[in-house]
């Protein structure tokens, strides 16, 4: 992701959550040492996006994102293999997230990558207002490269 991506990201972002992060949120994900964050795009258009930093061996991913019209078509897996596989590369030994407790379709994704739930933060969201899981998944260096 770079700052001429940013108009199409927050269009998205905007497009898919409640709550949506403001552009200077991601400005911050393309500027700091340890944040990063990749875009996915079809057609010169970006149609995902994923936001993660790390510090010492522990990553977060803090935002990830897939247009509508491209959910279950792989484009989620391939992005979040592809976080997977930097943070481990960079010496990463575990990852977390927090993810809404009533999205039952992300935190099915998020188990099949081995994600387990570590614990809740009650009013975590707002608009609305609800809960959320925090997960993690453990990396170790004898994954097999994707």
């Amino acid at each position: 992701m770079t700052v001429s991506d940013l108009p199409q990201v927050v269009m998205l972002e905007n497009l898919i959550f409640s709550d949506p992060w403001p552009e200077d949120a991601f400005l911050e994900q393309t500027s700091g040492d340890n944040w990063t964050a990749l875009v996915v795009e079809s057609d010169s258009r970006i149609i995902g996006y994923g936001c993660y930093f790390w510090a010492g061996t522990k990553a977060h991913l803090t935002n990830m994102a897939v247009h509508p019209d491209y959910r279950r078509k792989s484009v989620a897996k391939r992005l979040l293999t592809d976080i997977l596989r930097v943070v481990r590369k960079s010496g990463c030994d575990l990852m977390t997230l927090e993810v809404r407790a009533g999205n039952a379709d992300a935190i099915a994704f998020y188990k099949a990558f081995d994600f387990i739930e570590l614990y809740r933060r009650p009013n975590y969201y707002r608009r609305p207002v609800e809960e959320a899981l925090v997960m993690v998944r453990y990396i170790t260096d004898d994954e097999e490269e994707n």
